[in-house]
């Protein structure tokens, strides 16, 4: 892309954005380090029954979550992140101390927790999270990457996609969401199932979790909120973002 064409204050908010978007993708370092394997040897821990369902139980919790939040914004003003963190982080020891069948029943509150950050995170950047549009902004925000992917930036695709949240079609855009959102949320259950340390693992998993999508909520509505603020189409945002995470990862 021709930087020349880039105000040059758009140019620092890309690189600001490049920079979370960075952090973002090292948060599940100390997690591996945790458990002292790969993360994609974690699916591999989970039982059969598990793994067939997983897409099944995501997609379950990304309605339930779609719901709870929504009703809770009038009753729960928004939290700020370093709660946002405690919180899921306390539910993730919760779940990881009963195993499996307490991890999978905490899924669904996690993604809620999950899902109200973002929605906080979209109101600091200028937007309602009661709109349906901005809605459907923060459920994309779920479909980047988690945080044990270490994909090079090829996940930024979610970041070009515009969808409206609409009627029926909310079911639509959970079903592209939920195939790769159930991969990364495997990956936390199988933690979470570790023998001895399932409590410390669900607990560093669900930090890592909300880190993660905490920054990148960051990350989209950054771009969004700049892409107005610049009249500059979100594609050509997204292909200066790329070129800045390559740069940065230098």
């Amino acid at each position: 892309m021709n930087n020349a064409l880039i105000p040059a204050d758009l140019d620092r908010d890309i690189t600001l954005i490049a920079e979370r978007y960075c952090k973002a993708g090292g948060v599940g370092i100390q997690v591996l380090n945790l458990l002292g394997g790969q993360a994609e040897n974690l699916l591999e821990r989970l039982p059969d029954p598990v793994k067939d369902r997983l897409e099944e139980a995501t997609t379950k919790a990304l309605n339930v979550a779609l719901k709870a939040a929504s009703r809770s914004r009038g009753v729960l003003p928004d939290q700020g992140l370093w709660l946002n963190t405690v919180a899921a982080t306390a539910m993730g020891a919760a779940g990881g101390a009963g195993g499996l069948p307490t991890a999978l029943a905490e899924l669904p509150v996690t993604t809620t927790v999950l899902l109200r950050a973002i929605q906080g995170i979209a109101k600091e950047y200028g937007f309602d999270p009661n709109d349906p549009e901005i809605q459907a902004e923060c459920l994309q925000v779920f479909a980047a990457a988690g945080p044990l992917s270490d994909d090079d930036g090829a996940d930024m695709g979610f970041l070009s996609a515009r969808v409206t949240l609409t009627g029926a079609a909310v079911q639509s855009i959970i079903a592209r969401i939920a195939p790769r959102l159930s991969a990364a949320l495997g990956q936390k259950l199988a933690a979470q199932a570790v023998p001895i340390i399932g409590a410390v693992a669900g607990a560093a998993t669900n930090y890592a979790y909300t880190s993660y999508y905490q920054e990148m909520a960051h990350v989209h509505f950054g771009l969004m909120r700049a892409g107005q603020q610049h009249g500059v189409a979100r594609a050509q945002l997204v292909l200066r973002l790329s070129d800045a995470v390559k740069l940065a990862k230098r």
